[in-house]
């Protein structure tokens, strides 16, 4: 069964119940995504809340039985006009099929007829009955913040109640996983708006957590070959117009700061309109080319953890999974044509290393090929994506194709993450660049497209200076090494992450362990708990000696009975509780408890230690 059509088909169901419910509502789009479909709808007068989610339930139910067949009708975009005359959504959507050359299909599964260009289940009132809506939110029409702001209805829609059931127990799970509410409960993180909408601060604990993932992150860089730098947060805006990025990645840039505009007493020293990076990439290419390149300094792998800067839509931010400022584990490798599939094999190999050491042991990989618009040669593009696959295939790591979605300088390889609840999330990828390595003249496509933006109006006045500044730029950096008879040829570079962004990769571990942190991980890796205060120079001498030892250790010396101490360190998910009495004192000894309530009695100090360590050396995933 294809699970689009059918929750795409309970839109329209979910999208005629709200209709009938409340007369003068106004349905938009309802598309099936992933895991369920969401209906957009104009309430007017009217305002919903997840309370009335079960009477709307309740309406569909009674339909469904009532719905026999789509049946489909091919129409005139006046014809469309006439019959969706109230209501303006459908209207525009209309005109912008028309207008695309679409067709315009109108369906009717018996009393509820629509615009729809989507699939649909061939028997609605047998195949729609394993839904269930899930909550309401607002989205803006188009996902402008310049549009109305409607209201969104998300739903669930699965073949058996089997598979419903068990969806909504894993999303019950999620919800208790939900790295925001997790980060909040154990002090991980958090968003502030005097900061900024999308911008994380890191709480001291994750912050901890985030410098020993960077560190192992070096180490086995380094380990690799990889040579570590650093760039700087902004880069002249001439940079990100030579690469190409300003135009074609606008709607995700910050606004460039135009000079003309810098206020105060050193207003007179601006003399280079700057730009908050959206890319590591163009950086890197300059520090390879700050001096000439022979074919013996090849493959030349250079990375960063290297902080940018993209404007997501209010909408769209989600804690750390979605955000605005981000740090990438970035790499660049510049190499030749034949080293290609060697670098792209290492790269898989430590890619599979490095997931596996934070318990990611199931995850797909997905080759992305050539999409409809793209920049360099077919022979090119055969190339990168034949080697992609031959790497792939020399790794035993099993594909997927994407058709058409690779990016427009390149095809690429993405990872994709399987969590502890069976949730895909994308983090590495592989790509390849014919864009920037290369030199291009500009063109009077590129003046029309750069014209179009009121920062180069605003900047340059006229076309004719426009023109003279991307004529005299080019596009791309023309990134070259000198070969064995001396002659210069273009390098060929691979932009590659593993593990994304820090941000989300964070996000998507805290879900992954649901706060429990592997030991090796955990901001506190051990509590020491005395029972009374006649034992807390013991539980100081016994925290002082873990500390020594290298274990993050905290010391609970509060006036609380012993039970209120435990119930908080599993609270705060400390992976191992020292706990210390009379008894153990006298013995030398700890009493030895386990975030998850599992008692393994009396260790010496010794042997405690030693088996901490042990687990944090080994990087044990428990």
């Amino acid at each position: 069964m294809n699970l689009d059509n059918l929750r795409h088909s309970c839109a329209h169901l979910l999208a005629h119940s709200v209709k009938l419910l409340y007369p003068g509502a106004l349905n938009a789009i309802g598309p099936a995504i992933e895991n369920g479909f969401y209906q957009d709808f104009d309430m007017g007068k009217w305002k919903i809340s997840e309370e009335e989610l079960p009477k709307i339930e309740a309406k569909m139910r009674q339909i469904l039985p009532t719905w026999e067949k789509f049946t489909f009708n091919e129409v005139s975009l006046a014809e469309a006009k006439r019959v969706f005359r109230d209501n303006k959504y459908k209207v525009e959507m209309a005109t912008e099929f028309a207008k695309g050359g679409k067709k315009l299909m109108t369906n009717n599964p018996g009393d509820f007829l629509d615009l729809c260009k989507m699939g649909h289940v061939e028997n609605p009132s047998k195949e729609l009955t394993h839904f269930k809506l899930l909550s309401v939110a607002g989205a803006y029409w188009r996902g402008s913040e310049k549009n109305k702001m409607l209201t969104r209805i998300y739903g669930t829609c699965w073949p058996t109640e089997k598979e419903l059931n068990d969806y909504l127990k894993q999303l019950e799970e999620s919800k208790k996983r939900d790295h925001r509410k997790l980060g909040k409960e154990l002090d991980l993180f958090s968003i502030n708006q005097l900061t900024g909408p999308g911008l994380i601060l890191w709480h001291p604990k994750l912050s901890t957590v985030r410098n020993i993932v960077e560190s192992y992150w070096k180490k086995e860089h380094s380990n690799e070959n990889y040579k570590l730098v650093y760039t700087p947060h902004i880069a002249s805006m001439d940079m990100f117009v030579t690469s190409r990025h300003y135009n074609k990645y606008i709607n995700s840039m910050f606004p460039a700061m135009l000079h003309q505009y810098i206020e105060g007493e050193s207003a007179p020293d601006y003399l280079v309109d700057e730009q908050l990076k959206p890319m590591n990439c163009p950086n890197h290419i300059q520090i390879y080319k700050d001096r000439p390149r022979s074919y013996r300094e090849l493959p030349f792998r250079m990375g960063e953890l290297g902080t940018v800067y993209r404007y997501e839509r209010a909408g769209t931010l989600h804690g750390m999974i979605r955000v605005r400022g981000f740090t990438q584990d970035d790499s660049h490798i510049f190499c030749t044509p034949g080293q290609v599939i060697d670098e792209v094999r290492g790269v898989i190999k430590l890619t599979r290393k490095m997931y596996e050491v934070f318990g990611f042991t199931d995850y797909q990989v997905y080759i992305a090929t050539r999409p409809e618009k793209y920049l360099g040669t077919l022979e090119m593009w055969n190339f990168a994506e034949n080697s992609l696959k031959k790497a792939a295939e020399l790794e035993s790591l099993s594909y997927k194709i994407d058709e058409g979605e690779g990016v427009f300088y390149g095809p690429k390889i993405d990872s994709k993450v399987k969590d502890s609840l069976g949730r895909e999330w994308q983090l590495g990828t592989i790509q390849f660049d014919f864009n920037q390595p290369s030199y291009a003249e500009s063109t009077k496509e590129d003046l029309e497209e750069f014209w179009a933006m009121k920062t180069f109006k605003d900047k340059f006045k006229t076309k004719e200076n426009l023109w003279k500044y991307l004529k005299n730029l080019g596009r791309g950096f023309d990134v070259q090494y000198v070969d064995k008879k001396g002659e210069k040829k273009q390098a060929v570079m691979i932009h590659r992450t593993i593990l994304g962004s820090m941000e989300r990769f964070f996000g998507v571990l805290i879900e992954h362990f649901a706060g429990a942190f592997p030991i090796w991980l955990a901001p506190v890796q051990a509590k020491v708990l005395p029972i009374t205060d006649r034992n807390l120079r013991y539980a100081q001498d016994v925290y002082k000696k873990l500390g020594n030892r290298g274990i993050r250790t905290e010391l609970d010396d509060r006036n609380e009975t012993l039970q209120s101490k435990i119930r908080d360190a599993e609270k705060e998910k400390v992976p191992y509780m020292l706990i210390v009495g009379d008894k153990e004192e006298s013995k030398n000894q700890v009493a030895v408890r386990l975030r998850n309530g599992k008692d393994l009695g009396q260790y010496s100090l010794a042997e405690a230690i030693s088996e901490i360590k042990n687990k944090i050396e080994n990087k044990i995933v428990d």
